[in-house]
């Protein structure tokens, strides 16, 4: 990812209006988020309710959009691409995952049908993006893999057993998620997290000032997110290997420390 893009700060006035010059027919659109957002956060100050309104909207629309496809060929190829480079890594069959943001299975289709029956445990916080999943289920055929889809009103996690999953993967989640709720989510993975297991999550990186996007989009620097992990005993290492391929978000692997 180019150094010049990384130091942009989207929220800026001056990158809105420079951007609205070089793209005017996305203008009409951004201005049906920006109306959306000033609703939804009068509506819902709670940043996790905010976004499950936003979820509920999107997935009205488009299911595959609403996890970030903007074409089904595209929405095929990022879950490709996540099962890929968790199978390079090392995810074998036997292994117990926890997909955090499972949305309507994009990558958890690939992730039920290679791991043993039982040994896929997906959450969100949309209810609505889960009934997109178990028609993806039922789509696939995968309803005999057995599968645990459940949604979730915040990242604490407290319901799920302690030491059980040997990998927890959040694709473009914390992308979406102020601090607070991703220290939430720290605070609690040691815990589900079994001995020598990962937990792998992306997000939006920048390196110039941190900022938000309405109130949907956030960039981080990635020190900001390994200092974090650090503070709850945890860690984190920024994976390299990951850049090297084409989806727009970098990732980091978390391990008890």
């Amino acid at each position: 990812m180019p150094t010049k893009k990384l130091e942009v700060n989207r929220a800026s006035v001056a990158h809105r209006l420079s951007y609205a010059l070089r793209n005017p027919g996305r203008v009409p659109r951004h201005l049906r988020r920006a109306g959306r957002d000033a609703w939804l956060r009068y509506r819902s100050p709670d940043h996790v309710a905010y976004y499950r309104a936003v979820m509920r909207s999107d997935t009205r629309r488009d299911p595959d959009a609403a996890v970030g496809g903007r074409s089904r060929e595209r929405w095929l190829a990022l879950g490709a691409m996540q099962f890929e480079y968790l199978l390079g890594h090392g995810l074998s069959p036997e292994h117990r995952m926890l997909e955090i943001g499972c949305g309507n299975l994009r990558a958890g289709r690939l992730f039920i049908d290679y791991l043993e029956p039982g040994h896929y445990y997906g959450v969100d916080i949309s209810p609505d993006i889960l009934v997109a999943a178990q028609d993806t289920l039922t789509a696939e055929g995968l309803q005999d893999r057995l599968p645990v889809l459940t949604p979730v009103r915040d990242l604490t996690l407290r319901f799920l057993p302690e030491a059980h999953f040997d990998v927890v993967h959040a694709h473009s989640v914390f992308s979406h998620s102020p601090l607070p709720v991703i220290e939430e989510c720290f605070t609690h993975i040691g815990r589900v997290l079994a001995p020598g297991g990962w937990f792998d999550f992306t997000f939006d990186r920048t390196e110039g000032e941190e900022h938000h996007v309405l109130r949907e989009d956030f960039y981080y620097r990635t020190e900001t997110l390994l200092a974090l992990a650090a503070r709850h005993g945890l860690a984190a290492r920024f994976m390299d290997d990951w850049e090297e391929l084409p989806h727009g978000q970098s990732k980091i692997r978390v391990t008890h420390g």
